[in-house]
């Protein structure tokens, strides 16, 4: 067996060898996909990582503290009630409305957490595919017919997508059913509504400092966008008095966060800023806290220190390969408008597999479908982009295999592609 592990070494080594030995250095085309994979990856750390990402940590570490296995199993189980499993699945998921990396931490949290299969794809796929404000933006923008379409689409992937994995896996899931018959009786420490109010303040958080302005100048979504810093604050504050009266916070060190918050918002003109000293700032309160409060960090550090370097490392590569919305990495872009210019079965399993590997942010892949259709492609292929691109990305394949294998994520994908291609060639020769 040594032998073979060798051999495997001087695989890799000759692979790395002959792999930089003919590197294209000084070549313009492997220079600008340098280039592109940098600058999306300041383009991500910018506007990603500070207002979605650490949230999501946070979250999640809370799901695994504050809320009991029993009650994920009870809920979203292999065990639970596969209407309500999945009702729950789907429609958390659509509420947040984050992009597919944002959603990663929180679904590592209930499926590691005891959620079934099925309804933890569920809600995976829901989190960026059911985007109310993507949905309503894809109708204004790319036609109502698209925007249907994709609803319609994003909503059935999420269940049929997470029942076919259960049924593969179902000997899996059993395992999990007979584990949950040896779980102790629940012991309440807290009332369920209060963890509500502790997540739902958290979630509204969340939505809120990641609100993208509308096109209109009108409206109760510009109306929300204009103050949402000021919303953003007000939860803060809330959540910030809850920490204290149920959950043990020293005030003292939440009073001194919030003036250095208070004193970050008069200093800085970005708000990213401020936000990440009230980050700092609750991890601190955190890590120096009672035992409860110290799980909450060590749990979300946990989920941190798991999914960042695997969702760095694929926006680095989906940058290279594919550029920003709007550049080229080392593919050219021409080949991609070239292959999706008709409703063909290959041009939209092409707009699946490439809506799958590049990165999207939340709403982003409105404009982008919208530069492809100007540029020929067609209807079909631009709704397998709308379904297979927000719900996947490069980086997020590689969180979701740490979280439940290659094998699964493979599957998942594949799922994902597979609908995405044959939902995109029916509405494409419909029309």
């Amino acid at each position: 067996m040594e032998w073979k592990k060798e051999i495997k070494i001087f695989i890799y080594l000759s692979s790395a060898f002959i792999i930089f030995y003919n590197l294209p250095i000084g070549e313009g085309r492997f220079n600008n996909a340098i280039f592109e994979s940098l600058e999306l990856m300041k383009w991500y750390t910018r506007e990603h990582v500070i207002l979605c990402l650490l949230p999501a940590f946070f979250i999640a570490g809370a799901i695994g503290v504050f809320v009991k296995q029993e009650s994920v199993m009870k809920y979203l189980g292999p065990k639970a009630d596969k209407r309500l499993a999945y009702a729950v699945g789907s429609v958390s998921g659509s509420i947040l409305a984050v992009c597919s990396c944002t959603v990663l931490p929180l679904f590592s949290g209930i499926y590691l957490m005891g959620a079934g299969l099925g309804p933890a794809i569920a809600f995976l796929y829901s989190g960026p595919a059911i985007n109310v404000m993507a949905i309503i933006l894809s109708g204004k923008v790319l036609g109502i017919d698209l925007a249907i379409a994709r609803s319609f689409g994003a909503i059935l992937f999420s269940i049929v997508i997470g029942l076919i994995m259960a049924y593969i896996y179902r000997k899996e899931e059993l395992e999990k059913i007979n584990a949950t018959m040896q779980l102790p009786e629940i012991i309440v420490e807290r009332p369920l509504w209060k963890t509500s109010v502790f997540f739902a303040l958290m979630i509204l958080i969340l939505i809120f400092a990641n609100l993208a302005k509308p096109e209109e100048s009108y409206g109760i979504w510009y109306l929300l966008y204009n103050f949402k810093w000021y919303i953003t604050s007000i939860i803060g504050i809330i959540f910030g008095i809850i920490l204290i009266f149920w959950y043990g916070a020293s005030k003292y060190k939440l009073l001194l966060v919030s003036i250095l918050t208070i004193i970050s918002i008069l200093t800085f003109d970005n708000p990213s800023f401020p936000f990440l000293i009230a980050i700092i700032g609750i991890s601190y309160v955190a890590l120096t806290g009672n035992e409860e409060l110290k799980g909450w960090f060590d749990s979300s550090w946990s989920f941190a220190k798991q999914i960042t370097p695997l969702l760095f490392a694929g926006v680095l590569i989906a940058g290279f390969l594919l550029g920003r919305p709007g550049f080229e990495g080392i593919i050219p872009s021409i080949w991609i408008n070239n292959l999706v210019g008709s409703n063909s079965l290959l041009s939209n399993f092409i707009a699946s597999v490439v809506g799958a590997f590049m990165y999207f942010a939340t709403l982003t892949e409105i404009p982008i479908v919208q530069g492809l259709m100007g540029s020929g492609m067609g209807k079909g292929p631009a709704l397998a982009l709308l379904l297979a691109g927000p719900a996947l990305s490069l980086p997020s394949i590689l969180v979701i295999k740490s979280v439940i294998g290659w094998q699964k994520t493979i599957v998942y994908v594949s799922l994902v592609i597979i609908f995405s291609t044959l939902l995109g060639y029916i509405f494409g020769n419909l029309r």
